[in-house]
């Protein structure tokens, strides 16, 4: 199948909230929620892609003609290229009761790992949800990263429990998700976390230890401080706050003050190989993308995710031969400028 064919087969699966466009940019789901859109107005999706479009690329073919290589290697794994598949939860109320976040696992954890990346997963809930996810991981041989939400100490030590008997290589934990109405009064408290909570949870990880949500300086360097291995600079794709500047707005100064004390990975509004060109000319070491990877699970399951997935390398490798990137390290903040329109 081609990746636009899987688009059209996915809008017969999805239920009435989303529309399976063919970009996703946030506009036709608007402040959707439930379902695909983003919180209040629904800007912050949308700017989050736009923000990406504002960025050009600097085209330079006087250079030694190599096939430009696209792996990466992060916490000792070797991928295709440098893009994880999102943590996504609640599929069922968000996109359409084909599938749920069990089933809806079952698929991307084992087609990422094919399709040569790996995806974070979702949590909920239902303990089931963390349990299935922790065991699809397990199957396949440790690839994929576990996303917790900020629960409290209790129950995160029942769910890094889970992780610990998947062998992930890697774990996350969503702070962003703090703004998501569930979270707000559980017993034992979830939510935000004081550096010194974060700090303790992650000494207890003996695998390295992601922190997503951040979208400023400061939180990049409590994350830092806190023995953080990486940081996801992600805003939850507009869900949890409205008003938010876009994830590339914020990226560059993130990336500046912490770049070189640890890996960086970006979302939101990321969706062709260009976009991922210049989100590590910006800085980044991985991108994730989330929205994307269910409308081509919808649409046709594995090879869904396999085509998506070739589709960004070919789109990635072309903006590197073009730009004069040989690999990876190669891609340079002069590679791409910002829009003057």
């Amino acid at each position: 199948m081609k990746d636009e064919e899987v688009i059209q087969a996915a809008r017969g699966n999805m239920g009435p909230l989303c529309k399976s466009c063919p970009v996703c940019n946030g506009k036709a789901c608007g402040n959707t929620m439930p379902g695909p859109g983003a919180k209040g107005s629904g800007l912050g999706a949308i700017r989050n892609y736009e923000a990406w479009q504002k960025l050009y690329v600097n085209m330079d073919t006087l250079t030694e003609n190599v096939e430009a290589d696209t792996t990466c290697t992060l916490f000792g794994k070797t991928f295709r290229l440098p893009v994880f598949a999102g943590p996504v939860g609640h599929v069922d109320l968000h996109y359409g009761d084909k599938y749920d976040d069990v089933s809806y696992n079952d698929i991307l954890i084992p087609a990422c790992k094919e399709a040569g990346i790996a995806a974070f997963t979702g949590d909920g809930m239902k303990p089931l949800t963390m349990e299935a996810a922790t065991q699809a991981i397990a199957e396949n041989d440790g690839i994929g990263i576990p996303t917790i939400k900020p629960w409290g100490k209790e129950t995160f030590l029942e769910k890094f429990a889970l992780v610990q008997k998947s062998h992930a290589f890697a774990v996350a934990m969503d702070v962003d998700a703090s703004g998501l109405p569930f979270l707000k009064g559980i017993v034992p408290p979830a939510g935000r976390k004081t550096e010194a909570e974060l700090k303790e949870i992650i000494s207890l990880a003996d695998v390295p230890f992601i922190v997503k949500g951040i979208m400023t300086v400061k939180g990049a360097i409590k994350a830092r401080n806190a023995g953080a291995a990486a940081i996801v600079v992600s805003n939850h794709g507009g869900r949890v706050l409205d008003g938010v500047p876009a994830s590339a707005t914020v990226l560059p100064e993130i990336v500046e003050a912490v770049g070189k004390d640890m890996k960086i990975f970006v979302d939101g509004g990321i969706r062709s190989g260009t976009d991922i060109f210049k989100a590590l000319a910006l800085g980044a070491d991985a991108v994730l993308i989330a929205r994307p990877f269910v409308n081509r699970i919808y649409g046709a399951q594995e090879e869904g995710v396999q085509v998506y997935v070739d589709r960004l390398q070919s789109e990635l490798k072309d903006t590197m031969e073009m730009c004069g990137a040989k690999d990876l390290a190669s891609i340079t903040s002069d590679m791409i400028r910002k829009s003057t329109d």
